[in-house]
């Protein structure tokens, strides 16, 4: 092979000041792991010198810590987009250190090929294998995929590979790799199953292309997902219940039930409990991300096909699932997050979507990124696209956070990332508010009914106050975030005084 071999700082030496920094993998699953520390490194000998150094990142999604960690750490990022679960990286979020765009998922490489991000100056991606056919470079991916097509496509300089052989190369095939057209007047995405193949296995490239191979040999990012509690067994049996409901009201299929997975220890729970029930008949899944007890379910039989984006398990659930690979195979596929997270094909699908919430209003709106309205933690990630074009859009969350000092059912969300049109359902360990077919104020008591017990008084004196001032939706303006000000105030919501705040 003709592409030269260089090590991590051999590439990050030629990354500059001020350049866009693609990197492939989604999640921590598939993400370079020695480039960045690398560029870290060079930036703090940079600023050390006196001289400026920060680039502009964009992944597929979050990544693991030896990206955002190390870079946020060393001050070495000027702008990001579009997700991150990286405590460094949401500190210089949030403390303005680093410019960030929450995006949907969906949108992030057509973003890149419009131009809106910025023109790609070079790219990281991770690979298993590498093979030249023909003239051209086919580039076999690891865990996850997130834009790398896009990446190899578009980088201007050149891409960099990590061949990582920790990853066993038993992965190859499957993988299906497609890049969706530009409009106008392009072709339908013909995805009618989950586990459709339209593409290839392989990311192809001119070899001039590439500008160099680091060889490592390091274990994917991701940490085990936390047991199942009480609360998490609780909204998992209520999910499993709700759905369970709507089949036998003919409201979604039963013979072809078809889930998100959501993100998160919370969401990973939530699936297993639906696996475990005997009402919920076996099923598919189409998501951006399968965790541990997706991946389970597959191995048992309950999940009949699996669509996503990335395998964010731990290394010892990663490397067990190369050990048994061959079970997987026909039932198992990771796409590009374009085509995981495509509105038009999580519509065609019927997908029940089932995603997390920071806070919920009574009327139905759903904050699933800033704490208190102001405090970035993630970003929207791919909640949207899943939520506004699914069959049944459910969130779910514990009632309460902070040792029950906060509610996540509040008068007025802080923040909205999900309209009340797009949301169907509410989920906690007090059970399901089904908004479907509900006026504003039925939304309010259902929701209210599935708070936590110390703040359904609460929240109905609110309503009840509310109510001398009509409407639609009944709101005291003034009021309307007198929880979130009393726990910025007082450290606890259950001492709101609502003579604070209504004073005519």
């Amino acid at each position: 092979m003709t592409i030269p071999e260089i090590t991590a700082a051999e590439a990050a030496s030629m990354i500059q000041n001020g350049d866009l920094l693609a990197v492939g993998g989604f999640g921590p699953a598939g993400s370079p792991k020695v480039i960045t520390p690398a560029l870290a490194a060079r930036a703090r000998k940079e600023h050390e010198a006196g001289r400026a150094f920060k680039v502009n990142v964009v992944t597929g999604a979050s990544i693991g810590a030896s990206c955002d960690g190390e870079l946020a750490a060393a001050d070495a990022v000027d702008r990001r987009l579009p997700f991150s679960v990286n405590p460094e990286m949401r500190k210089a979020y949030n403390t303005g250190h680093v410019r960030y765009t929450d995006l949907n998922l969906s949108d992030n490489a057509s973003h890149l090929r419009q131009g809106l991000t910025g023109r790609i100056t070079w790219g990281i991606i991770e690979a298993c294998d590498v093979q030249e056919v023909r003239g051209k470079l086919r580039i076999y991916l690891t865990a996850g995929i997130g834009i790398a097509p896009t990446i190899c496509r578009l980088a201007e300089k050149g891409v960099f590979i990590e061949l990582n052989t920790w990853h066993s190369t038993k992965v190859i095939g499957m993988h299906d790799i497609y890049e969706i057209e530009d409009p106008w007047f392009r072709a339908p995405i013909r995805i009618t199953q989950p586990i459709e193949i339209i593409g290839l296995p392989y990311i192809e490239v001119d070899p001039d292309h590439v500008r160099g191979i680091v060889m490592t040999h390091l274990p994917d990012e991701a940490r085990a997902m936390n047991p199942a509690n009480e609360v998490t067994r609780a909204i998992g049996q209520h999910t499993a219940d709700f759905l369970v409901w709507n089949m036998e009201q003919g409201f979604i299929f039963r013979n072809k039930l078809i889930l998100q997975s959501g993100v998160g220890s919370g969401a990973n729970a939530v699936i297993g409990a639906l696996g475990e029930s005997k009402e919920v008949p076996n099923f598919s899944i189409y998501t951006e991300v399968l965790q541990e007890e997706p991946m389970r379910l597959i191995r048992e039989g309950r999940v009949m096909a699996a669509s996503t984006g990335a395998l964010t398990l731990s290394p010892e659930h990663l490397q067990d699932l190369y050990r048994n690979m061959n079970d997987y195979r026909g039932r198992l596929l990771l796409r590009p997050s374009e085509i995981s997270n495509c509105p038009e094909i999580i519509a065609r699908l019927g997908v029940c979507s089932l995603n997390t919430a920071i806070e919920v209003d009574i009327y139905g709106h759903v904050n699933s990124t800033k704490v208190c309205g102001t405090r970035m933690m993630n970003g929207v990630g791919g909640s949207c696209d899943f939520t506004c074009n699914a069959m049944l859009a459910t969130f779910t969350c514990g009632s309460t956070a902070k040792e029950g000092r906060i509610s996540s059912i509040v008068p007025f969300c802080s923040h909205v990332d999900h309209t009340e049109h797009y949301v169907d359902a509410i989920v906690t360990e007090y059970g399901v508010a089904d908004l479907r077919n509900k006026s504003a104020l039925e939304k309010a008591e259902a929701l209210i009914a599935i708070a936590h017990p110390d703040y359904r008084p609460i929240l109905r004196e609110y309503m009840r106050l509310a109510g001398a001032y009509g409407g639609h939706t009944h709101h005291i303006l003034p009021a309307a975030f007198a929880m979130h000000d009393t726990y910025r105030r007082k450290g606890d919501m259950r001492l709101v005084d609502w003579s604070e705040y209504i004073k005519d």
